[in-house]
């Protein structure tokens, strides 16, 4: 189920690279608008476990869909990783959070119903979370979101979305 798990993230990883294209133009843009991104997040206000999807959120990155979105409270570690994709942009971000990874796949699976999405992918492995969402429509919106324990630490939080074309 790792390796499985694993090379689905790698695969998403390969696509949001764009198989060797060369990223959206406005990718250097979005990653020095999204650097100021970490500094934001820090002074988002509702505590990490209150957390509910209709609190104000910031995007994931500049034009990021609705469903991606920094969890409140979370800890960006960097600017996210953007592209242009197939079905669309898309992007990959890591940040940290307070929240139980059962609370924060429990956000994002309320955000990605609420854009429409529907639950395509579930995994409890130990402690660590992890859910995917996509829609119906063949638009090619996706959502994935990993969230583990760090022993004596934060939660550790992939996101990764495509906004779909």
């Amino acid at each position: 189920m790792k390796r499985m798990f694993a090379a689905a993230a790698l695969t998403a990883a390969l696509a949001l690279a764009g198989c060797g294209q060369s990223p959206a133009p406005e990718a250097a843009a979005a990653n020095e608008a999204s650097a100021d991104t970490a500094a934001r997040v820090a002074a988002a206000s509702p505590p990490a476990e209150s957390a509910s999807p209709a609190a104000p959120s910031i995007p994931a990155a500049p034009g990021a869909p609705s469903f991606a979105v920094v969890y409140p409270g979370g800890t960006v570690s960097g600017p996210a990783t953007v592209a242009q994709g197939p079905d669309g942009p898309g992007g990959i971000l890591s940040f940290t959070t307070d929240a139980t990874p059962d609370t924060v796949v429990a956000f994002y699976r309320q955000r990605a119903e609420a854009a429409g999405l529907a639950s395509v992918m579930a995994m409890n492995q130990g402690e660590a979370r992890a859910y995917g969402a996509a829609a119906d429509d063949g638009s090619g919106k996706l959502l994935r979101v990993v969230a583990t324990p760090v022993e004596n630490g934060p939660t550790s939080v992939q996101l990764d979305w495509t906004a779909g074309g």
